[in-house]
């Protein structure tokens, strides 16, 4: 790996893609309160629970939580509604669901409404958002338990109950760019990193905002997936370290 790494450093930066964010308006988010000006409502904040399935192996939360993070949380629905979603399950907007990128596939986590207290538990089964600084995506169910779904986006706070995996070890990493509006702009993007990096496997899919473009490292290393991620560089879209499994 020590020989294969200097290599992935070396990428230039990339331009003229010519392909743009998700062709969606995304209105600004709104202000993070202070901890203190939480809501403070007369009954306990309404948690709605699911079943959780037990881990095999891995971390289980009995007392407080594994890790805990503040961001922007906001739902998707159609037209991701009924496609496979990244831990090979039909993803169903109607059940308690969330995409985020890092997270291992099937951990739970409790999501609250920093502004409403509003609170719910939902298993991750897929990778995403891939928009900007936003920590989370949330499934329609979630998103309308959460007081998410009217307002499109709001700060949340995330906090990890279990997981099938280990957090700060080990996983498969890659780094995904995109979207791109054009078949052509991501092949073009394709060949270019082909062309940089012989030793890695260099993927283009679609996706249903558009065309995407997916490295794979040599062993799926993290180390290697993070220092690609902030060499490259491009005018629209974006670049986003993502945990596979």
């Amino acid at each position: 790996m020590k020989r294969v790494l200097p290599a992935f450093l070396l990428l230039p930066l990339l331009v003229g893609c010519g392909h743009k964010q998700a062709r969606v308006q995304t209105p600004p988010p709104p202000d993070l309160p202070a901890p203190t000006e939480t809501a403070n409502n007369s009954t306990s904040p309404k948690t709605q629970e699911v079943r959780r399935p037990t881990p095999s192996s891995g971390q289980i939360s009995t007392e407080k939580p594994l890790v805990t993070e503040l961001g922007i949380a906001s739902w998707y629905g159609p037209p991701y509604h009924n496609r496979r979603a990244a831990n090979g399950e039909v993803y169903d907007m109607n059940q308690m669901t969330a995409a985020h990128r890092t997270l291992p596939l099937n951990s739970m986590v409790r999501v609250t409404n920093i502004k409403t207290g509003r609170s719910a538990i939902v298993r991750i089964t897929d990778r995403g958002p891939f928009i900007g600084e936003r920590m989370l995506d949330l499934s329609l169910a979630a998103a309308k338990a959460v007081d998410v779904w009217s307002v499109g986006l709001a700060w949340v706070k995330m906090e990890v109950l279990e997981t099938p995996a280990p957090i700060s070890t080990g996983g498969k990493w890659a780094v995904q760019i995109g979207a791109f509006d054009t078949l052509r702009a991501a092949t073009q993007m394709k060949q270019s990193l082909m062309a940089q990096y012989s030793s890695a496997q260099v993927l283009e899919f679609a996706g249903p905002t558009g065309e995407w473009v997916r490295i794979r490292v040599p062993n799926d290393d993290r180390e290697v997936a993070e220092q690609i991620s902030r060499t490259i560089s491009t005018p629209e879209g974006g670049v986003f370290l993502v945990r596979l499994d």
